[in-house]
């Protein structure tokens, strides 16, 4: 699907994507928040490092569940609909977070946000792709998966201003996300390739003028149940590329959150003082943002493969070096660096999959390799949190941290090339959609 108008509907477009970013900026608020109190946490319940891996990871027990169950339903009940409902359901769980009276009760609800927030991401991928600029989606897409960093340094940035008995405050102040409800309803469409898909030609037809996007056809996409979706998966090479996807993600993943939940306690640890500590984190997520645009920028033009493969390997690198204990400003360097190589890495990684399958079933391989990519996510805080309570010292994190990104850059170098390779995936297809039919450059 290209964009046909200018003026007007291209501004509107411009909103629908906006309204994307503005999602992922509270999915990453409500996320890293958890990181940037766990200080204050720690100290107040008494929690050991194992007991608060283990918190953190109920959030992402539940964005597993979330991305698998609510990432293949929203190809049934549709796309817009499944964020509105994510984004209450969420912020609904963040305002009872706010006050919980004790641990068990806090890692309860952080599970249950869980749930509305791993519903979310896959289906804000899907649109984001759907209505970004052909020939930037890349781009467009890492620029709208980058607010997720914007809200990781929001949460950290608070924790810096506000006193450290405020952490109840930053709870409740996740549930702004409502404010995104009212806009969302103005501003984000639904799925032109969901419509077209059910059925729903005329609806289709009304969203694309709106937004200036090519009229679909009742044969853009040829509708495709969701047990059929999974199988197409593993049909022929998508089978080695789901299963490299799935490694990739898990070990992108496992370092997002291992990373964020746990370097404010590292660097505590290795003697930083607080406000150090939470600076640390504010410079992690910086860099992912400056890494997430350079990197969408250049995938447009490079490929995603060698350019996943390359930020995989600085990653390694960069979290490897901080073991050694350079100097501050080094440090410095190294953790915006480390920013780059993980979460600006997954969100290329998203970009990589949504464009590698067909629309139709986007939205399922997006939630699949979301979905398994949580259980990395699972396991990075709780092996933060296993390392940091060895005794071992604070520098072996970045090793087991550093070791796992080596794993994903090889997991990435195994991804085949697309059937239609060399050719821009369109946001719908122009034929019956084959196990593979979207091409990702030189991918």
């Amino acid at each position: 699907m290209t964009v046909t108008g200018g003026g007007r509907a291209g501004r509107t477009c411009l909103s629908a994507v906006a309204v994307c970013g503005l999602a992922m900026i509270f999915d990453g608020y409500d996320l890293v928040v958890y990181g940037a109190t766990l200080p204050t946490l720690s100290r107040q319940w008494s929690l050991s490092p194992e007991q608060a891996g283990a918190i953190g990871s109920y959030v992402l027990v539940g964005m597993l569940l979330g991305a698998v169950v609510v990432g293949t339903v929203s190809d049934l009940v549709g796309r817009r609909r499944t964020v509105l409902l994510s984004v209450v359901w969420f912020s609904a769980a963040m305002l009872l977070c706010a006050v919980a009276p004790d641990p068990t009760t806090f890692g309860l609800l952080r599970f249950l946000a869980g749930l509305g927030l791993g519903g979310m991401m896959p289906t804000v991928s899907a649109l984001a792709v759907e209505y970004a600029p052909p020939r930037h989606r890349n781009l467009t897409y890492a620029t709208v998966f980058s607010g997720y960093a914007v809200g990781g340094m929001a949460s950290a940035g608070l924790a810096l201003v506000l006193p450290q008995d405020a952490w109840r405050l930053m709870y409740a102040l996740g549930a702004l996300a409502l404010l995104l409800v009212p806009v969302a309803l103005r501003w984000l469409p639904e799925s032109i390739d969901y419509l077209v898909a059910r059925g729903r030609l005329a609806e289709a037809v009304r969203v694309a003028d709106r937004f200036g996007l090519a009229r679909p056809v009742a044969r853009d996409v040829v509708p495709e149940p969701p047990r059929a979706a999974v199988r197409s998966l593993f049909a022929g090479r998508a089978a080695l590329a789901t299963t490299a996807f799935w490694a990739a993600s898990f070990c992108g993943l496992l370092l997002v959150y291992g990373v964020n939940t746990w370097l404010p306690q590292i660097m505590r640890a290795a003697g930083y003082p607080l406000g150090s500590s939470l600076a640390f984190l504010m410079v992690f997520n910086v860099g992912s943002i400056v890494g997430s645009v350079a990197g969408g920028w250049s995938a447009d033009r490079l490929g995603s493969k060698a350019l996943i493969t390359t930020a995989f390997l600085v990653a390694c690198g960069a979290i490897g070096l901080m073991a050694a204990g350079p100097p501050a400003a080094v440090l410095h360097v190294l953790v915006a660096l480390g920013g780059f190589g993980t979460i600006g890495t997954q969100n290329l990684i998203n970009a990589y999959v949504a464009r590698y399958h067909a629309p139709a079933r986007r939205a399922t391989a997006l939630g699949w390799s979301l979905g398994v990519g949580r259980l990395g996510a699972i396991c990075g805080p709780l092996v933060g949190g296993l390392v940091l309570g060895s005794g071992l010292g604070a520098a072996w994190n970045f090793v087991v941290f550093a070791a796992v990104a080596l794993v994903g850059a090889l997991a990435i170098v195994l991804v085949p090339a697309a059937e239609d390779e060399g050719n821009p995936a369109p946001a719908v297809s122009a034929a019956p959609a084959a196990p593979v039919a979207a091409g990702e450059g030189s991918g």
